[in-house]
């Protein structure tokens, strides 16, 4: 009995082309989701933020994923490794937390959202490599405890290939005292030049509330290159921040590690040649 039905079936299909045509095209199609997961992945030959070293000099390897809704909201986190000398004693990694809503109107584009920077098994007060009492303003008689974190309120908009981003700190500045309402101003340019070549810039101003001496500007300047779905880069950036480790005057970017040779110190807003490669997926 089964073997004549599906037989009859087969004739109607090869008899009548068309409506076995038709109602597969009668068939409602798979509906797309809303949600969008990526992930990120990258190995760079020194991890610099806002253009100050957080790896005294050696490679990163960094990472993460985000999750974005088609209505504009998104929430994802970001990690990468970094030396207690960057100003994280005890603390090895980065681990960054952020949400928000961003939209685009043909060639303008719009992003705002909070992000929290944090530093498990760091310790504000002290320890590891940093001797205490740890994070310190010297404008300032408060000290923080606790892990190293930093909250940051940012609105950025973009036209075309350029953008301009603000962050302000809603905390301590990476939990170095009095120093709540610290702002970064961040303007970046990324231009496709076909091939698969890319170049791109960035100039961005830290000014750190109550701590004058903190404050500086840093720049960028990079090419990068498609190759097959991973992207490699190469990049110059530089500062002009206070990081002189024979001054005599206040050197907040000057950095110290402390190991079982001795003492090292690094100019942490030096200029250097970054080289990365990454993938998204």
């Amino acid at each position: 009995m089964r073997k004549s039905v599906l037989a009859t079936s087969v004739a109607a299909a090869l008899a009548l082309p068309g409506v076995a045509a038709a109602q597969q095209a009668a068939a409602p199609a798979e509906a797309k989701s809303p949600y969008t997961f990526t992930g990120n992945m990258t190995i760079i030959s020194e991890y610099r933020f806002r253009g100050i070293s957080q790896t005294f000099g050696k490679p990163a390897i960094q990472g993460g994923v985000d999750f974005s809704h088609t209505s504009g909201f998104y929430l994802g986190n970001w990690d990468s490794n970094v030396s207690d000398t960057a100003g994280y004693p005890g603390g090895n990694i980065e681990m960054d937390f952020y949400g928000g809503w961003k939209n685009t109107w043909g060639d303008w584009g719009l992003d705002v959202g909070l992000l929290e920077y944090y530093y498990p098994g760091s310790n504000a007060a002290g320890g590891g490599n940093i001797p205490a009492p740890g994070l310190v303003n010297p404008h300032s008689t408060a000290r923080n405890t606790g892990a190293v974190h930093n909250t940051e309120f940012y609105l950025g908009g973009s036209w075309k290939w350029l953008s301009l981003k603000w962050s302000h700190a809603l905390s301590d500045y990476f939990s170095v005292p009095s120093t709540k309402g610290t702002n970064y101003l961040d303007l970046s340019a990324a231009y496709d030049m076909g091939g698969g070549w890319g170049v791109n810039g960035h100039v961005g101003h830290t000014s750190v509330h109550g701590f004058s001496e903190a404050s500086y500007t840093d720049y960028k300047l990079g090419v990068t290159k498609d190759l097959s779905g991973w992207s490699a880069g190469v990049s110059l950036v530089t500062t002009n921040a206070k990081d002189a480790c024979n001054a005599t005057t206040i050197q907040p970017y000057c950095l110290t590690k402390f190991d079982g040779t001795g003492t090292k110190t690094m100019s942490g807003g030096k200029g250097v040649l970054l080289l990365s490669i990454g993938k998204t997926f």
